[in-house]
């Protein structure tokens, strides 16, 4: 489906909006809700944007359905009435919304496959270990991914979360030997690279109230590592 996209401040692209939803592509360094430090993030870009769009008085509802963590980019959906947040988090619980993403590695790995570990967080470091058997404290968790193309010993992928550890794309493919491109905490640092090459680009659901099935899908990023793949 193709959506007139509008930049507005801060980078953030919106692809598509109505009276229940707006969809938008999230910067990676922007927040999905504000911290208390006064640092960007979606919530208020998009109220203020809807504010002075529609020209609302008072305060705009807007409802946080789910979330992408600061270094990551991609597609975000909000729901612009409170029966619209209720009926996408039911659709997010029961594991109806579909959310592909697209990174970029180190290594060329085999055309595709699942990885299976086990995924424990350490909230002092806000890091994850993975661990191939379980152990007291790891849950288990399991991605697929297919490559998309390699390049100068880069390559993309395609991956598909079937749980929704924390940091689990980066620390399992780092784990299974293909650590992301500027990935400080899985991987190492890359001059050439200034965020984690890491893009929620594609979200899938059905409209809280058309009832039809609706995807959104960013772009390629600009900039390196992406641009390899242009």
């Amino acid at each position: 489906m193709d959506f007139k996209v509008t930049e507005i401040p801060y980078g953030v692209k919106v692809l598509y909006e109505d009276n229940h939803i707006i969809a938008a592509i999230k910067p990676a360094g922007v927040l999905s809700q504000s911290d208390g430090t006064g640092s960007p993030d979606m919530l208020t870009i998009l109220k203020a944007y809807i504010k002075e769009k529609y020209e609302k008085p008072g305060d705009v509802y807007l409802g946080l359905v789910h979330r992408l963590d600061r270094p990551v980019s991609g597609v975000m959906v909000f729901a612009r009435t409170s029966k619209a947040a209720s009926r996408l988090s039911e659709q997010i619980r029961s594991r109806k919304v579909e959310k592909i993403y697209r990174c970029v590695v180190n290594g060329v790995p085999e055309g595709g496959g699942r990885l299976e570990n086990y995924i424990c967080k350490d909230e002092s470091s806000n890091t994850v270990k993975v661990s191939d058997t379980a152990k007291p404290g790891y849950k288990s968790s399991w991605l697929d991914y297919k490559v998309l193309a390699s390049k100068d010993g880069l390559t993309m992928c395609e991956v598909k979360l079937g749980t929704g550890r924390s940091h689990q794309i980066r620390a399992q493919m780092a784990h299974a030997g293909y650590p992301l491109i500027g990935d400080l905490k899985y991987g190492s640092a890359d001059k050439r690279c200034k965020d984690i090459a890491l893009e929620a680009y594609r979200l899938s659901f059905e409209h809280p109230v058309k009832r039809e099935n609706i995807t959104f899908e960013a772009p390629l990023p600009s900039g390196y590592p992406w641009n390899l793949f242009a």
